[in-house]
């Protein structure tokens, strides 16, 4: 396994990432879940990432039972807050006392003292920057957080939350999580040179887009069964973003690049995030043990300029507006 530095900061996560979206805790049973984390613990992987809101609890509830398996200070861990956790009117956002009762409802279900970094899920435009950042101060003097991050805001709302940190005296963000892939090119606009001034990290999800870039959706064809795509609970952003002919088929494109290059899809689009040094890490949605066992290999792999040539072609980066 390989490392790098989050950010300016002197801490550092492995290149590939454990994400808990839909399987550990939800899709996977317990003995799965711990086989998959357990295999990726022994290979180097030391950041896992969750959320409160991924099936209500229930990832942080299995991920803590897991994880409290390996020294503490051998892990990073993320989790992040926002999304409704319960039927009131302060059970979701951004505010001080939602961040508060946030944070200490997760370390409950974690099992934990402390999370590594705690994300803000999603901007909340009814709470201002101010409140939030000084919660997260609070947390951090408190013990119960190292570092603090945020999690698909625009780049405009981060460098203002920098700029209001600095003002407060408080402790800037120490990472962005942002959607990022062939398909969706989007941070290498603003995001990824916005970060790299500011010496901001950014933990990257969704490297495969959910599924589009393994090949399996073919075009013309409706989505196979058992797949994400075929799945009305899980399928909204697959639908929304990568439902079109033209992505599909360049996808087809996109797998044989990778046989021709003698590696998976998988394993190339990981190994493609990774090619730009404002990634930190790559978040893996796993659900099978031979997907990680597969994955862990895309650190591996240094992608010949005429391989990145036929990629930018076949997946512009003017297409991600």
């Amino acid at each position: 396994m390989q490392y790098r530095k989050m950010g300016k900061s002197g801490v550092r996560l492995s290149c590939l990432g454990v994400g808990s979206y839909l399987t550990i805790g939800m899709k996977m049973d317990d003995a799965a879940s711990r086989e998959v984390v357990r295999f990726a613990y022994d290979n180097g992987i030391n950041y896992f990432d969750t959320a409160d809101a991924y099936n209500k609890g229930q990832a942080e509830i299995s991920l803590g039972k897991i994880l409290a398996d390996f020294p503490r200070s051998s892990i990073f861990l993320l989790t992040k807050l926002f999304w409704p956790m319960g039927p009131g009117p302060n059970d979701r956002g951004l505010s001080a006392k939602h961040v508060r009762e946030s944070c200490e409802a997760s370390l409950k279900r974690l099992r934990m003292d402390y999370v590594d970094l705690l994300m803000c899920h999603r901007p909340d435009p009814d709470t201002p920057l101010e409140e939030t950042i000084r919660a997260m101060e609070n947390l951090a003097q408190q013990g119960k957080i190292i570092y603090w991050g945020v999690s698909e805001w625009p780049p405009v709302l981060i460098q203002q939350a920098q700029s209001v940190a600095a003002q407060m005296n408080a402790r800037a963000m120490g990472v962005s999580q942002p959607r990022y892939s062939l398909l969706w090119r989007e941070p290498e606009k603003e995001l990824f040179p916005l970060t790299m001034r500011e010496g901001i990290g950014n933990v990257t999800f969704s490297p495969l887009a959910h599924g589009t870039l393994t090949g399996k959706y073919l075009p013309g064809r409706p989505a196979p069964a058992g797949t994400r795509a075929a799945d009305p609970e899980t399928n909204s952003v697959i639908m929304s973003m990568y439902w079109k002919e033209e992505q599909k088929q360049a996808s087809q494109e996109f797998v044989k690049i990778a046989a021709e290059s003698g590696v998976t899809a998988a394993q190339l689009a990981a190994a493609w995030c990774l090619r730009r040094p404002e990634v930190t890490s790559v978040i893996l949605g796993i659900s099978r043990l031979e997907q990680l066992k597969e994955n862990l290999k895309a650190v591996e792999i240094q992608i010949p300029p005429e391989v990145l040539k036929k990629l930018d072609a076949l997946f512009p980066a003017t297409a991600a507006t």
